[in-house]
């Protein structure tokens, strides 16, 4: 095993307990997503004989490939990436969580796609939080509406909400950011959804996530390196 996945994974684990302890939280009470998009099936394997179980990635056919090489083994694959109509099938059928919800037609079709014989899809809606153009998401005015409607869908388990912000440096904007995600779930959760995930912080910024509320980080340069995109 490469000691330098082992070791990141380590350092990472000791970044959440101290942004957990930091912010006053309980010990434990924060998730690591490890990310290991464009990464190939040995390096998840690596990461799980660390013990890690949850696995995200971006891309469907990626998905697909790794959940077919690593069937074996008990990983828990999250779905992250910006999901079209056309390939809802493979995620219905590959993952066991999808955290990128932004219309409702996706999640009719992954609820109408997922196989009787495995338990309920566990799902976020995705926010977006910056109100960037280029970034996935449903408008902040939206997620109170999809949310219901998507929690109301069978084969779906609603767990709660995710966001990726704007990249940014300025502390207090994301601070903005990460507070509306963590408003806009406790405001759900007020409507009588009983959601538990807030999906939100990756290696730059877990720490400032953690403080804000967020319960399931997604990390993945800190734990594989920098990432080789496909040409």
């Amino acid at each position: 095993m490469s000691d330098s996945i082992a070791q990141a994974i380590t350092d990472v684990c000791q970044r959440i307990r101290a942004a957990e302890t930091a912010a006053g939280r309980q010990t434990g009470s924060v998730r690591l997503l490890a990310v290991s998009k464009t990464f190939p099936a040995s390096a998840v394997q690596e990461a799980y004989a660390t013990g890690q179980r949850a696995f995200g990635e971006n891309y469907v056919q990626e998905l697909q490939a790794k959940a077919a090489a690593l069937a074996g083994l008990d990983i828990e694959w999250h779905f992250i990436g910006p999901l079209q109509s056309n390939k809802t099938r493979i995620v219905a059928e590959n993952a066991h969580w999808v955290h990128s919800i932004e219309r409702l037609k996706i999640a009719q079709r992954l609820s109408e796609q997922r196989p009787a014989t495995l338990p309920p899809l566990q799902v976020c809606v995705q926010v977006n939080v910056s109100g960037e153009d280029s970034k996935s998401g449903c408008a902040p005015a939206e997620a109170r509406a999809l949310a219901q409607a998507v929690a109301a869908l069978p084969n779906l388990q609603l767990r709660g909400l995710m966001c990726i912000p704007e990249p940014t440096d300025d502390r207090e904007k994301l601070a903005g950011q990460f507070a509306l995600l963590r408003q806009l779930q406790d405001e759900l959760r007020e409507d009588g959804l009983a959601l538990d995930t807030v999906s939100m912080g990756m290696s730059s910024d877990m720490a400032q996530a953690i403080a804000a509320g967020s319960t399931m980080v997604r990390v993945g340069t800190a734990i594989f390196g920098a990432r080789h995109y496909h040409a």
